[in-house]
């Protein structure tokens, strides 16, 4: 399947609980009801305990506005992760984050198309290698990687985001990937 920023549908490779059997601790799980039309969500929601954290971590990432990096780029790193890990429903949806509010469709596109070493302003570049690093191994992400990112403007709170989307991203990558496929 092709990288792209349109959206996608993913099919769980077992059945996650009816919309209307998931029980009020799964309901109260998903943080917003609204996900329970997903059934990437109604499968997680198997362990409430579990999505619950995963939910409230996430958002934490993603929603966070106090201090860090602006929005468009943990979403530039999650997409980069994702990119690298061939999870192609992840990158989709982080990619069409990346571009709206970084209004920079084409350098995601780029991303999409030819990969994370596509030509990358310094900024993005930097952000890009880091995440991709720290997905490929931990130990991949060294003090190069830390000073490109300082090189590039960061603070200690835009590199822990960087760190914190990228991590993130890369678990849930490889949990979506071993639950299911994008169609």
């Amino acid at each position: 399947m092709k990288f792209t920023l349109d959206r996608l549908s993913w099919t769980p490779w077992l059945e996650p609980p009816e919309e209307d059997a998931l029980t009020d601790e799964q309901l109260d799980a998903l943080v917003d009801r609204a996900r329970a039309a997903s059934p990437y969500f109604r499968l997680l929601a198997r362990d409430p305990h579990v999505l619950h954290a995963r939910t409230m971590t996430d958002n934490d990432i993603f929603y966070n506005a106090d201090g860090g990096l602006p929005r468009a780029e943990r979403e530039l790193a999650a997409t980069a992760t994702s990119r690298h890990n061939g999870c192609v429903f992840c990158a989709s949806v982080h990619a069409r984050f990346a571009a709206h509010y970084g209004k920079r469709p084409e350098d995601v596109r780029r991303l999409l198309d030819d990969g994370v070493d596509a030509p990358q302003d310094e900024r993005w570049r930097a952000i890009v290698d880091a995440a991709v690093a720290l997905t490929a191994t931990p130990s991949a992400l060294d003090a190069e990687h830390l000073a490109a990112l300082r090189r590039a403007g960061l603070d200690d709170l835009a590199i822990a985001d960087v760190i914190h989307s990228a991590a993130f991203f890369n678990w849930a990558n490889r949990l979506m990937l071993s639950l299911g496929e994008p169609e």
